[in-house]
């Protein structure tokens, strides 16, 4: 007999099991119910913050069997796929651009699942559902950002246009150390590189790794001084609270490595970082003290040097940067997925991204020339 399916939403994940919700999200932190749901309850994804949580759901007979970590978003920050031209010509034809549907990780740009299922046939109904949901509240589109590959082809199929982006990340090939992976540089970026390093050691910098349950209140609460300090500096407030990041420490420490930067017994600078099972993702960072090279080297030389002394497979370093390729980050393409109701902008946003898409095709092979690794390395 084929189990009934019924798509539901809710506006708190304390209305759902974590067990059933973390077999659907599998290994990946950020799709937990510990993380997502401390981004909502600590105020930071919140509908005063312009993240009204609206999570979609697939029941078959009562038990969950699919989900969907949506958002009806009032603006376009902490997304980190760009759609603030088709937002300004929404307004110059008089029509509404906002609110609208973003599936996502709040302030977090990580590729992987956003159709929580386990099988095809499910993702399919939850992608047709985020169109339903979508001319249900009579919204202008909705967004998919950073989907999984499996995710981009089952989207597409539901009537969603796919747009390319473009990150650096970082892949280990199996380095002993760090000295096995400067040998793998052209001579050139090599030298560059231990440049760099020397900087930094120069200016009397040392490095600690802090790991999990080592993590006290004031190594965090430390680095949570330099997260906001580097905000303020560029003139934004910070999105994230301080009472989030204890929340992880409470509910997800085996997750988090933070990277303190240290001049003699004194932290001046720290980055915070996520580990799930394969991948470290730098996430957080911030310096209390201007030093050349510092933020290369606590957020990326570190971190692959971790990953390196802890056979950690990969390494994500965040969103944008060709600067990252220096230091061994190599492009990476990222993906999102749009459906918009209105057939004209429709049309003309689908028209944008083939172009868009060409052009990035063509920057991505342009970018590929200039690996910083010596030939045949990579």
């Amino acid at each position: 007999m084929t189990q009934s399916a019924v798509l539901s939403v809710v506006h708190t994940l304390s209305q759902v099991d974590a067990s059933a919700w973390n077999a659907l999200a599998g290994a990946k932190p950020f799709l937990r119910h510990e993380f997502l749901s401390a981004l909502h309850e600590t105020g930071c994804a919140t509908a005063e913050t312009g993240w009204t949580p609206v999570y979609l759901l697939l029941h078959r007979d009562a038990h969950l069997a699919g989900a969907v970590p949506l958002y009806l978003k009032s603006h376009s920050r902490g997304e980190y796929v760009f759609d603030y031209a088709w937002a300004d010509a929404y307004e110059r034809h008089g029509l509404r651009y906002y609110p609208k549907l973003v599936s996502a990780i709040p302030f977090t740009p990580v590729s992987g699942a956003r159709l929580l299922a386990h099988n095809d046939a499910d993702r399919a109904l939850l992608a047709r559902g985020l169109i339903a949901l979508g001319r249900q509240f009579g919204l202008s589109s909705v967004h998919v950002l950073f989907p999984s590959e499996g995710d981009r082809g089952i989207l597409r199929d539901a009537g969603f246009m796919l747009r390319e982006g473009v990150q650096f990340h970082w892949e280990n090939a199996g380095y002993t150390d760090w000295a096995q992976y400067l040998a793998s540089f052209s001579h050139d970026k090599r030298k560059k590189l231990r440049q760099d390093r020397k900087k930094v050691q120069t200016a009397g910098v040392t490095f600690r790794w802090v790991e999990a349950m080592d993590i006290d209140p004031s190594t965090l609460a430390f680095f949570y001084r330099c997260y906001c300090e580097t905000y303020y500096a560029h003139g934004n407030a910070p999105y994230l609270n301080e009472e989030f990041f204890q929340r992880l420490r409470q509910e997800l420490p085996h997750c988090l490595v933070i990277i303190l930067a240290l001049r003699g017994d004194q932290p001046v600078a720290a980055a915070l970082n996520i580990r799930g099972e394969q991948t470290l993702y730098g996430r957080y960072w911030g310096t209390m003290e201007t030093i050349p090279g510092l933020h290369f080297e606590t957020c990326y030389l570190q971190s692959i040097e971790y990953c390196i002394q802890h056979r950690i497979a990969r390494f994500e370093g965040g969103a944008q940067g060709e600067h990252k390729m220096a230091r061994g980050l190599l492009p990476t393409p990222t993906w999102s997925a749009h459906w918009v109701r209105d057939a004209q902008f429709s049309e003309a946003i689908g028209d944008f991204l083939r172009r868009e898409t060409r052009a990035m095709d063509d920057y991505l092979q342009e970018l590929t020339l200039r690996t910083p690794y010596r030939r045949g390395e990579r």
